[in-house]
């Protein structure tokens, strides 16, 4: 009798079932247009978007209004990378297990197949009509982004090119991803002659957490051609001193780490380096002021206020409160949202442009790679470079499984870049320390390895092995990432020991040991 029941119950939803299949494929069509209206949209936005960052936009509006399509156009892309690899190959990204087919029944008792029955039909229309809502507010944002784009693109052409071509490529080491609109308002913050009649020096804070790219965007800007040829005199300093000498005079001490002018001595009384600027319009860079730099900056700053007209001043610091040394509102860095990371991590991690395709599983895998990274360019440059060169699924299940994400995902640049290439080095190698560099001289007489060479299981056929047969203690060199700048390179070393053979070191154990 409950057999019978059950029986006739499950014959009801499977009936109700059909029903809504045949009720919503009417629907599919429309869905499928909006999709390749999606798809159309976003290839005009993008290529609004690609002429509009080879120009020199000024208006603080039109940057916002930028700003608005770039992100617009990356929420596109994302929502259409996860949509077109189907729900089999997703990954919950939450807890590290693959997402259930929906249609797997239980071949055991008819309770059970009821229940498990019932949760799959209602996961999968739940998730179908997620998917239909997201189309359709994708859809509506593209279309409100869409609204008064004629003038967008009449303002764009009305601003001059931009003398020097803009690299898009990701794969260029030196290219900086993701703050084209936060660069064009340094700049313009740069070239802004403001009010003759009020002679100050301006200062602009640019805030952020370590490792979300303050550097790197000061860098570029300074790299700019139309900064270079507004300016007689750059210079960026990491670190300086002011110290009181016994005749009352102030001496200044100033590290360069790139400057263009001649400068020349930069350890001498604060009077002497002062008049060396009087007749020039220069920029000044200070990077990485905390409270105790931050004194004796407004110190500096009080002494340089009768400067050439023009003359600039950016300060970057990890803290809020530096922001009071401005005369402008600061710019305030955050890390890439998770649109934007995805597709900086992709240039990372994939080994060609038709691995996404090729490969969708992985490619679910990989999202949720960038997703746990969290927007860390360090993490993201790290692991990209070990999954680029294991395009396995067994790799990248066991990265994505690791408890490599119970580290905080930035902090400082160091501690962080050594806790995370710990978790994937092989059982037989160990880190002392890990140190920056800015040449190469440091490599010149050292056998440099990468963390590839220090985790695999068995060096490639043909590549000379690290460590001896005979257990001998090796010192190794790891090269673990770089930071390419337009003024220079920083090398992430990590200095090793190793001992024996690294044989037998499986996926597990290379990323738990």
């Amino acid at each position: 009798m409950a057999e019978a029941v059950i029986s006739a119950v499950i014959g009801e939803m499977v009936s109700r079932a059909i029903s809504i299949v045949i009720g919503r494929s009417t629907g599919q069509e429309s869905t499928n247009v909006k999709l390749r209206r999606i798809r159309y949209m976003l290839i005009k936005i993008g290529s609004l978007v690609e002429e509009a960052k080879g120009r020199q936009i000024t208006n603080h509006g039109t940057l916002e209004w930028l700003s608005e399509l770039i992100n617009g156009m990356y929420q596109g892309r994302y929502f259409l990378d996860i949509s077109k690899d189907g729900l089999p190959d997703r990954v919950d990204v939450d807890d590290n297990k693959d997402r259930p087919h929906p249609f797997l029944l239980s071949s055991f008792s008819p309770v059970k197949r009821l229940r498990i029955s019932a949760h799959s039909i209602k996961t999968l229309f739940s998730h179908d009509d997620n998917i239909i809502l997201e189309i359709n507010d994708i859809l509506a944002n593209l279309q409100s982004l869409s609204v008064g784009i004629t003038e967008f693109v009449m303002i764009v052409e009305s601003c001059p090119p931009i003398l020097k071509p803009l690299r898009t490529n990701l794969y260029v080491d030196c290219e900086m991803f993701g703050r084209h609109v936060e660069r064009e308002q340094v700049i313009y913050f740069l070239l802004h002659k403001g009010n003759p009649s009020e002679r100050k020096l301006d200062v602009l804070p640019i805030i952020g957490n370590i490792g979300v790219g303050k550097t790197t965007l000061v860098q570029h800007v300074c790299d700019d051609v139309r900064v270079c040829n507004h300016f007689s005199l750059i210079f960026l300093s990491d670190s300086f001193s002011l110290t009181v000498m016994d005749n009352c005079d102030t001496r200044i001490v100033l590290n360069c780490k790139y400057s263009t002018g001649n400068l020349g001595n930069l350890n001498e009384p604060l009077q002497t380096f002062k008049h060396k600027l009087i007749n020039k319009r220069f920029l000044m860079v200070f990077d990485s002021v905390d409270s105790d730099k931050k004194q004796m900056l407004q110190v500096l700053l009080s002494n340089l206020k009768s400067c050439k007209p023009g003359s600039k001043i950016i300060v970057t610091s990890t803290h809020n409160h530096t922001a009071s040394i401005g005369t402008v509102q600061p710019i305030k860095l955050k890390n890439l949202p998770c649109e934007k990371f995805w597709f900086y991590f992709k240039a990372l991690a994939f080994p060609d442009a038709d691995f996404e395709e090729n490969c969708p599983r992985m490619a679910a895998i990989g999202m949720g790679i960038a997703k746990k990274l969290n927007g860390s360019f360090f993490g993201a440059k790290i692991i990209g470079a070990l999954l680029k060169v294991h395009p396995n699924i067994q790799f990248w299940t066991e990265a994505l499984r690791s408890s490599i994400w119970d580290l905080p995902v930035l902090g400082s640049s160091l501690p962080y870049i050594s806790d995370f290439t710990n978790y994937f080095l092989s059982r037989q190698v160990s880190m002392c320390h890990v140190n920056m560099h800015t040449s190469k001289t440091y490599f010149e007489n050292r056998a440099l390895s990468t963390l590839h060479d220090v985790c695999i299981q068995s060096p490639p056929d043909g590549k000379k092995k690290l460590l001896h047969d005979k257990g001998n203690c090796l010192n190794l060199h790891v090269l673990l990432c770089k930071s390419v700048f337009p003024f220079h390179c920083v090398y992430y070393v990590a200095h090793c020991h190793g001992r024996g053979m690294m044989d037998g070191c499986g996926l597990s154990e290379l990323f738990h040991c």
